[in-house]
């Protein structure tokens, strides 16, 4: 028995997550595939000129309606002062390279630790880039959001980087950033 063998037998918990419960969910999923289909929500308000929040609470998964937290998640977006916002929150597009960092570290934490990988740290530095032209109208050429991100991950472990690499590509987020999602938007007037 190895080293990270011995670890996962004695706490049962790898990288902090309880490898027994992991494994006690892919069992479930495994023999009944409707547990896995989740949806997630979220509501958004407008507050001032770029100034807005979503509040993050309810989630339906398992097939049912999860009443678990106590209370929302509430996350305030704004602009920087130089995109003539008042700067209250990240800006969306740095909630889009937060959302991507926090999907890509647990996706690799949690698989990792389902192969019985210790992870010692991760750590990430995100960057987008975004040309305006876009959002402004002012070229039908240049995308509104981002031409291209770039990802840095340093992750502690004695893992091979290839391996931890391939962990990363079980992000949801991975996945929705890289690949086109059909988004149905519907806009009414009160």
């Amino acid at each position: 028995m190895n080293t990270q063998t011995e670890a996962v037998a004695t706490t049962n918990h790898v990288n902090g997550v309880d490898v027994m419960a992991l494994s006690d969910t892919i069992q479930a999923v495994r023999q009944d595939p409707g547990l896995a289909e989740f949806r997630f929500r979220a509501s958004n308000r407008w507050i001032d000129c770029g100034h807005n929040r979503s509040t993050v609470q309810a989630f339906h998964g398992c097939r049912q309606e999860d009443g678990s937290r106590d209370g929302p998640f509430v996350l305030d977006a704004d602009e920087p002062a130089v995109l003539l916002g008042k700067d209250n929150g990240a800006n969306p597009v740095e909630y889009v390279l937060h959302a991507l960092a926090a999907c890509l570290t647990t996706s690799i934490v949690y698989h990792a630790a389902a192969r019985g990988i210790a992870i010692r740290g991760v750590e990430s530095r995100l960057e987008g880039e975004l040309d305006l032209q876009g959002f402004l109208g002012l070229s039908d050429t240049v995308r509104p959001g981002y031409r291209k991100v770039r990802v840095d991950m340093r992750v502690a472990s004695d893992a091979p980087a290839d391996t931890l690499r391939e962990l990363a590509r079980f992000s949801p987020v991975y996945d929705i950033v890289s690949k086109s999602v059909p988004v149905e938007l519907t806009v009414s007037c009160e």
